[in-house]
């Protein structure tokens, strides 16, 4: 059997840092081709910046009462969903800077948010183990379904196969069938919370992490057996996030640091940190890979933004 060779170590440079928020930074949206990126924090301000300009100042959107842990930009419809803890789910029109819709949930934690485009649905993870689904043309309450007993922390959404992966601090990962809502399987391998989920851009694996700082791998397309599992961090694993080619994984922890990953071979390719790149002096939230030139966009309970510029080795 021949084992893939990882690709060369990439190099990372900080190549800005984005402030302004008054406090722990936890959410960020974005995407591949397009610059502009989102944040959300512990001080209820929603932020836009321009992640190719690193030195300009970001533009304030919205000022809401609670913490905002998830954030959504749904580009088609030019809005920018907000999980507004303990309020619910608003849309902000993105060219009017106004609020278009805004929808009340339980009382808590809204700590992830994924739109489905073949169902029109989007499903919300809430901190007191439901999973809200909403409707996509007015995002009214469609149906709260209790998953856990404990608070759902990550979704990710595999269209294709008409599933959703719910991870809960329970331990336990749920597969959901999207049309039913019924639990196909659960993954039951980690040994604490998990608070991070991600389809590979191939749609044929499933990764999670969290509390354990373990990464697993899962193989989607064959039920979810545990492929591999690497002990990726010291602490928590807040975060992964693929590059829009697909040619890097990162991962972010509440160790300080961010790792970049060859997704073929979890080979670990290079550490983003305070000794080695000038990173982050506290525990590191969320990631995100906007633009097309392989730009990472990390935030931080230091109350910024860092934007980081990865190239390939030649």
């Amino acid at each position: 059997m021949l084992v893939p060779t990882p690709p060369p170590r990439p190099t990372a440079t900080r190549i800005g840092t984005l402030a302004g928020h008054h406090d722990a930074v936890y959410a960020l949206a974005g995407r591949p081709g397009a610059d502009l990126i989102f944040s959300g924090s512990a001080d209820g301000m929603v932020v836009a910046w321009n992640s190719a300009q690193p030195e300009a100042d970001g533009e304030l959107l919205a000022r809401v009462e609670n913490s905002v842990y998830a954030l959504l930009e749904l580009p088609a419809r030019g809005l920018l969903l907000l999980g507004h803890n303990f309020q619910g789910v608003q849309a902000l029109d993105l060219q009017s800077k106004k609020l278009a819709y805004a929808t009340a949930l339980p009382p808590v934690a809204i700590f992830e948010m994924m739109y489905s485009e073949s169902r029109q649905r989007l499903y919300c993870a809430l901190g007191d183990g439901t999973l809200a689904v909403l409707r996509g043309d007015d995002f009214r309450l469609e149906n709260l379904l209790r998953i856990s007993d404990k608070s759902l922390r990550c979704l990710a959404l595999h269209d294709e196969r008409g599933e959703l992966a719910v991870g809960s601090s329970d331990w336990k990962t749920y597969i959901l069938d999207l049309d039913s809502l019924a639990v196909k399987t659960s993954l039951a391998e980690a040994t604490n919370s998990i608070f991070t989920l991600t389809y590979t851009p191939d749609g044929q694996h499933l990764l999670a992490a969290g509390r354990d700082a373990h990464l697993r791998r899962y193989r989607a397309a064959e039920g979810y057996p545990l492929q591999d599992s690497v002990v990726a961090h010291m602490y928590a694993i807040n975060h992964l996030a693929f590059s829009g080619d697909g040619r890097y994984l990162a991962s972010c922890s509440l160790d300080k640091s961010i790792k970049l990953w060859d997704p073929a071979t979890l080979a670990l390719l290079r550490v983003l940190d305070r000794a080695r790149t000038a990173g982050h002096g506290t525990s590191v939230n969320k990631l995100v890979w906007p633009g097309t030139q392989h730009r990472l966009v990390s935030c931080s309970d230091d109350r910024s933004l860092a934007v980081w510029q990865i190239l390939a080795a030649d």
